[in-house]
């Protein structure tokens, strides 16, 4: 009688980990998308960047900070520069 018990213990203990196993990928995969989404943001922020051009040294080194935290924010979400 107590192997009943015990086998059908293991068999809800299966069931909750099937359960926990497919709401887990949804989460993954709205964090994932989120992710993708900001990384697309701060590479649009980037192509911007480069493609502005001035005379004036105070907009450029205000530029290239701009570029360097959008490009360490990149290096975070495990990008890399695309030649």
């Amino acid at each position: 009688m107590s192997k009943g018990w015990e086998s059908k213990s293991v068999e809800e203990q299966q069931a909750a980990a099937a359960q926990a196993e497919r709401t887990a990928a949804p989460a993954n995969a709205a964090g994932e998308a989120e992710r993708k989404r900001k990384r697309q943001e701060l590479e649009l922020q980037r192509e911007r960047i480069l493609s502005e051009r001035t005379s004036s040294p105070h907009r450029r080194s205000a530029l290239s900070a701009a570029l360097i935290d959008i490009e360490e924010k990149l290096a975070q979400l495990g990008w890399t520069i695309h030649l």
